[in-house]
């Protein structure tokens, strides 16, 4: 799987969090009732100084590699945190080496896929914050672009 290496810099995200981990298929669930609390629970819309459309899932507080548990939270970014949280957090991406991958497809079963492969390739990764950021520029949930990028140690 292609990637590029990219430097970015510091983001601000606002949004809902959970600990999960990827033992026996336990953080699909977890994942997936996230997300959907973000979207039919008003979440998104309740978040003031957004950025951008884009949402992000992030994936942080890594306890070890990714047999460990770590935190996953739905989020956008944001210029400042809101006024009112409202049960939300706000984490910090920090600026730094990532290896960036586009993926095209799915936003479930290509996103899968694309961590799948990702756990297998022999990346220096740091375990910090890896994040997938969808684009938002389909309606057609099938065809989504969706940018994943994980920490890499400098």
């Amino acid at each position: 799987m292609k990637y590029e290496i990219v430097e970015l810099k510091e983001k601000i995200v606002e949004g809902v969090e959970i600990k999960t981990t990827n033992q026996d298929g336990k953080s699909m669930q977890d994942i997936g009732e996230l997300w959907q609390k973000f979207f039919a629970e008003g979440v998104y819309e309740k978040i003031e100084n957004k950025v951008n459309t884009k949402t992000i899932g992030l994936y942080t507080d890594y306890e070890g590699d990714y047999t460990n548990p770590y935190n996953f939270v739905v989020c956008t970014e944001v210029s400042k945190k809101s006024d009112n949280l409202e049960n939300r957090v706000v984490k910090t991406i920090p600026a730094g080496k990532y290896a960036k991958f586009t993926i095209i497809g799915d936003v479930q079963k290509a996103v899968g896929e694309a961590w799948t492969e990702i756990w297998n390739m022999d990346l220096n990764r740091k375990y910090d914050c890896d994040f997938e950021e969808y684009q938002n520029n389909s309606e057609d949930m099938n065809n989504q672009e969706i940018h994943i990028y994980i920490s890499l140690q400098n």
